[in-house]
């Protein structure tokens, strides 16, 4: 009665959280699909409590209590602004899970083996399972704890190095050891060598030398991607550790945890290739942790950086037609997007056109950038896709970057030699005015220099986001 109960359960918590992704790709239904998730989640967990092989109740909701009570706190204290490197950090804690599941699976299939044919038909739970293996399902149960290992073990280093390059606390540079990619594929034959020798013996010693192996690949990969990758690592991070699940799922016996963990790694193998495809890079370059890259020196800007102060650019939106705004980290940065919102109301109240312009990569995040004008209250209509603005700059009296460097730079197109050549990118430069809102001269995050700050028709409105748009909305009324 109670494997049948559970067994519903999880197929209603399955379907919440498929409506729940469905969801979630709009910005008007992403509300009630992230109470579809909660609900789908509160469900499977019930369900598993009390479900088959159910126990040690009291430490169960200590832990879950535990849980809950470091989730909130963390959710209150992390701004939007770390959400990024708070993501990385969530994915870490999935591919350990995954790692210390799959040990403990070993370890329990090797205490199963231990007992006499009389003490396995009084087992219960995962033991149960264990007990009515035929040698053949056994290997395959081995195969399959040995996949969700490494894949955890990948995941883990992978995304702890992914949260330092996030936070600052690891240079945001693609950094590799001597030997390069060499070192990854030898860790790789490490591995499926592992894999044969744990096959046939099941011993502990190959887990070991994989988890190893693979805890050095997760370091190594993301390392050797910079900085200008980091919002395709986050989400292929997120398809990693997707895949940890489904196979520790499949180990356990635990169709949910199949089903959500295939969803979670094919959405997030899908929008790491989406947003690959957006910067012109290699799915499997990237995967690869950079592969390839370009050669030669970068081209050398000339020109200097023009500066202007509020007045100037309060004049020159009072006299335009059309504005198109292009938000970027800083705006997420310095909390700017309620003064982005109010400029924008005092805009169209005076009549004219204003649009957003979102690149796919903006901010460290996939939809980082709509999350923050939602937040503010943007209209949804007039925050648009790169692809669905990109010819009208040419018709913009003035665009308004925010806190962008590498999304609006034309080495895109005009440098072969440059790290971000050939990606698709917002060309502001081609509307009449470009004010750039920026706190200095930097290069930002990917360290990449933007010609874009040295164009004629631009100018420098340096200091705070959020400072400098207050004096902006001090002048327009």
């Amino acid at each position: 009665m109670e494997f049948g109960f559970t067994t519903a359960a999880y197929v209603v918590a399955a379907v919440l959280f498929i409506l729940s992704l469905g969801g979630l790709s709009g910005q008007e239904s992403a509300k009630r699909a992230v109470w579809y998730g909660i609900v789908g989640m509160a469900l499977a967990v019930f369900a598993t409590l009390v479900g088959p092989g159910s126990g040690l109740w009291l430490l169960s909701l200590l832990l879950i209590a535990g849980g809950g009570m470091i989730g909130t706190y963390v959710a209150k204290k992390v701004q939007m602004t770390e959400m990024p490197q708070l993501v990385a950090a969530m994915h870490s804690l999935v591919g350990l899970a995954a790692v210390f599941v799959g040990l403990i699976a070993h370890f329990e299939l090797g205490n199963v083996l231990a007992m006499s044919e009389e003490a396995r038909h009084h087992l219960d739970g995962f033991a149960a399972l264990l007990a009515h293996k035929t040698p053949v399902e056994q290997s395959i149960l081995r195969v399959e704890l040995f996949l969700g290992v490494f894949i955890g073990a990948v995941t883990f280093t992978g995304s702890v190095v992914a949260y330092g390059k996030l936070a600052g606390k690891v240079s945001s540079a693609a950094t590799k050891l001597p030997g390069g990619h060499m070192l990854n594929a030898s860790a790789a034959v490490i591995s499926a060598i592992a894999l044969i020798w744990y096959c046939n013996t099941g011993g502990l010693l190959p887990l070991i030398v994989m988890t190893l192996a693979a805890l050095f690949i997760g370091y190594h990969l993301i390392m050797g991607i910079g900085g200008a990758d980091m919002p395709v690592v986050v989400s292929m991070l997120n398809s990693y550790s997707g895949w940890a699940a489904a196979a520790i799922g499949f180990s356990l016996g635990n169709d949910l945890l199949i089903v959500v963990g295939a969803l979670v790694g094919s959405s997030g193998a899908i929008l790491s290739y989406i947003m690959c495809k957006a910067m012109n890079r290699s799915f499997v370059s990237v995967i690869l942790g950079g592969f390839g890259g370009t050669a030669g020196p970068q081209m050398e800007v000339e020109g200097e950086q023009v500066a202007i102060d509020g007045d100037g650019v309060a004049t020159a939106l009072e006299e335009a037609d059309s504005v198109i705004i292009i938000p970027g980290y800083g705006m997420a940065v310095a909390q700017a997007q309620q003064n982005v919102a109010e400029l924008t109301r005092r805009l169209r109240a005076k009549g004219k056109t204003v649009r957003f312009a979102i690149h796919p990569v903006a901010g460290r995040l996939p939809g980082h950038m709509n999350v923050l004008l939602a937040e503010a209250k943007v209209p949804y209509d007039i925050v648009m896709e790169m692809d669905e603005i990109n010819e009208d700059f040419p018709d913009t009296d003035v665009a308004i970057v925010i806190g962008s460097n590498d999304i609006v730079n034309p080495a895109a197109q005009e440098d072969p030699n440059s790290p971000i050549a050939g990606m698709p990118v917002l060309e502001c430069w081609k509307a009449k005015q470009v004010f750039v809102s920026k706190r200095g001269q930097g290069t930002g995050y990917s360290g990449i220099e933007n010609p874009l700050f040295f164009k004629e028709n631009t100018r420098m409105f340096y200091g705070d986001a959020k400072a400098s748009l207050d004096q902006l909305l001090t002048l327009i009324q």
